[in-house]
C-alpha cells in the first residue's frame, strides 16, 4: 500500500475515534436504561473511546507510523475490560460509578474487573491488594455501590482462587487461616456484587492448564460460585479458546455431579476426570491410552468419563462461563526445547502472540456466555525473567514494563498477529439515527483490506 493511501486510512481511523469520543460525551441519558441482570446473545459491551489503544493510535499517527495507527484504531473500536486494582472505598466508588454511567448513556454493558484481594498474586509481578480482609470488604461494598442499578459484567479477582495463599509456598500459610479468609472474601465479593440487580458476576477460575478439573470445581463451590452467574477462564493467558471451553464444560459438569448428581457422589469433585487423568482410559502406557494435558486428542478419555458418569444435564442446570480471548489468537507460546532450565513463564508477556476472537455475547457455544477481552491488550504482565536469575527478559532483550503498564510494542504485535484478522468493530450503535454509528466507525471510514 502506498504511504499516502495508508496515511489517509490512518487519518480516517483517528477521525472515527474522535467521533466516538464526542458522541459518548454528549449523548447523556438519551437512551433508555438497560434491563435484565445477565448476559444474553444480544448483549453489547461498552467501548471506551479514550482507551489506551485509542491514545496510542494518536501517538502513532503523530509519529508517522500509519500502519500501527490504523491497527490501534481498529483495536480501540472493540470493547475491553476496565480493571479496578486499588484506591480507597470512596475512590473506587466514584470511578466505578463514572464508568457505568458512561456505558449506560450509550446503552452498553461495561466489563469491570475487581482485583484488590489481600495478598494477590503471591506477592509476585502483580502483587498488592487491600491491607486486610476488613479493608477488602469495605472496598467491595463501595465497588458494588458504584454500580448501583446500572448494568454491568464483573470478573472477580483473576488468579484469586487458582492461586490461594496455600499455593504460594509452605511458609506462606502454615495454618491455613489465610486460605480460609481468602475463600470467604471471594464469596463475600460474589454475593455483594451480585446483589446489584443488573450485574452479571463471574468468579475467576484460572485456565485449562492450571488446576485439575475437580480441584477447581471444589474451589469454585467453596467460594460461592452458586451465587454468581458462573466463572471466568483464561484471564491474561494465551491458551486456545476451544481448549478453555472444553475445560469449562468439564468444571460445570463436575460441580453438578458433586452437588446434584448421584447421592454417593455428593461432595466428591475429586472423583471427576481431569485434563491430566481419566479412569476411563486404559492407562497401560501405550501411546494415546492416557490423558496428556499437552495433547488434546487424548482428552477424549476425559469426555468419556463425563459422558458415562454425568450424562447430559441441561445447560440451565450447569454453571456458565466467559473466556478471555484478548491474547490467544495464535494459542499458547512454547519456547524452544532446552532453552530455559527453569520455568519459562509461558504465561508472562508471551512473545509473538495475537488478539483472539472478538468480544461478543453471541458465542454459539452452549455454556460460554461471552468471549471478552478481559486482560487489556498491550498491558504488560510484569518484568518477566524466565527464571534466568537476571532482570532482563531474554525474549525481548529488555526489562519488561511493570505489571499493568502500557507497552506499545506488545500492543502493536497483538494487533498485527490477530487471528482472526483485526478489523473495525462495525456493530450498529443503539441509537435511532444512522449518524450515531460513529461510536465505533463511521460509514465513510475506509474498508479494511
Amino acid at each position: 500500500m502506498k504511504p499516502r493511501s495508508l496515511r489517509r486510512r490512518a487519518t480516517a481511523a483517528l477521525a472515527a475515534l474522535a467521533a466516538c469520543a464526542a458522541l459518548t460525551a454528549t449523548q447523556g441519558q438519551a437512551q433508555a436504561a438497560p434491563t435484565g441482570d445477565g448476559i444474553t446473545p444480544t448483549t453489547r459491551f461498552y467501548v471506551d473511546p479514550h482507551s489506551k489503544a485509542a491514545k496510542q493510535a494518536l501517538v502513532d499517527l503523530r509519529n508517522g507510523d500509519f500502519a500501527n495507527a490504523v491497527n490501534m484504531a481498529k483495536l480501540a473500536s472493540w470493547p475491553q475490560a476496565e480493571w479496578f486494582t486499588e484506591g480507597t472505598p470512596d475512590e473506587v466508588r466514584v470511578k466505578v460509578k463514572r464508568l457505568v454511567r458512561e456505558a449506560r448513556a450509550v446503552n452498553r454493558t461495561p466489563v469491570l474487573v475487581a482485583y484488590n484481594v489481600p495478598g494477590r498474586d503471591c506477592t509476585q509481578y502483580s502483587s498488592g491488594g487491600a491491607a486486610s480482609s476488613a479493608a477488602y470488604r469495605q472496598w467491595i461494598d463501595a465497588f458494588a455501590a458504584g454500580i448501583g442499578d446500572s448494568k454491568a459484567v464483573v470478573v472477580v479477582e483473576p488468579d484469586g482462587l487458582a492461586l490461594l495463599p496455600r499455593d504460594c509456598g509452605p511458609a506462606v500459610d502454615p495454618t491455613g487461616e489465610l486460605t480460609t479468609t481468602r475463600i470467604a472474601d471471594l464469596a463475600y465479593a460474589v454475593r455483594t456484587i451480585k446483589s446489584k440487580a443488573r450485574t452479571a458476576v463471574y468468579l475467576d477460575a484460572g485456565n485449562v492448564l492450571w488446576r485439575p478439573v475437580g480441584d477447581m470445581a471444589r474451589r469454585l463451590l467453596d467460594a460461592g460460585v452458586r451465587y454468581s452467574d458462573g466463572f471466568a477462564l483464561n484471564v491474561s493467558n494465551t491458551h486456545p479458546t476451544d481448549h478453555n471451553a472444553r475445560y469449562g464444560t468439564w468444571i460445570a459438569k463436575c460441580m453438578w455431579f458433586a452437588t446434584e448428581g448421584p447421592e454417593e457422589a455428593r461432595g466428591h469433585t475429586d472423583w471427576c476426570a481431569t485434563q491430566f487423568y481419566s479412569s476411563t482410559a486404559p492407562n497401560d502406557g501405550a501411546p494415546g491410552n492416557a490423558v496428556d494435558s499437552a495433547d488434546p486428542t487424548t482428552w477424549r478419555w476425559t469426555d468419556a468419563w463425563f459422558d458415562q458418569s454425568v450424562g447430559t444435564p441441561s445447560s440451565d442446570a450447569l454453571q456458565h462461563f466467559v473466556i478471555d480471548t484478548s491474547r490467544n489468537g495464535l494459542g499458547a507460546w512454547t519456547p524452544e526445547p532446552g532453552k530455559y532450565g527453569g520455568d519459562p513463564e509461558i504465561w508472562c508477556n508471551a512473545p509473538g502472540r495475537g488478539l483472539g476472537p472478538r468480544p461478543t455475547a453471541d458465542t454459539g457455544v452452549q455454556l460460554v456466555d461471552a468471549y471478552l477481552w478481559i486482560k487489556i491488550p498491550g498491558e504488560s504482565d510484569g518484568s518477566c525473567t524466565r527464571n534466568t536469575g537476571g532482570t532482563i527478559d531474554p525474549e525481548y532483550g529488555i526489562v519488561d514494563p511493570p505489571a499493568g503498564t502500557w507497552w506499545p510494542d506488545q500492543a502493536h504485535t497483538l494487533a498485527r498477529n490477530a487471528a482472526p484478522r483485526l478489523r473495525f468493530n462495525r456493530l450498529k450503535a443503539p441509537t435511532r439515527t444512522e449518524r450515531t454509528r460513529a461510536c465505533c466507525v463511521p460509514s465513510w471510514a475506509p474498508a479494511p483490506n
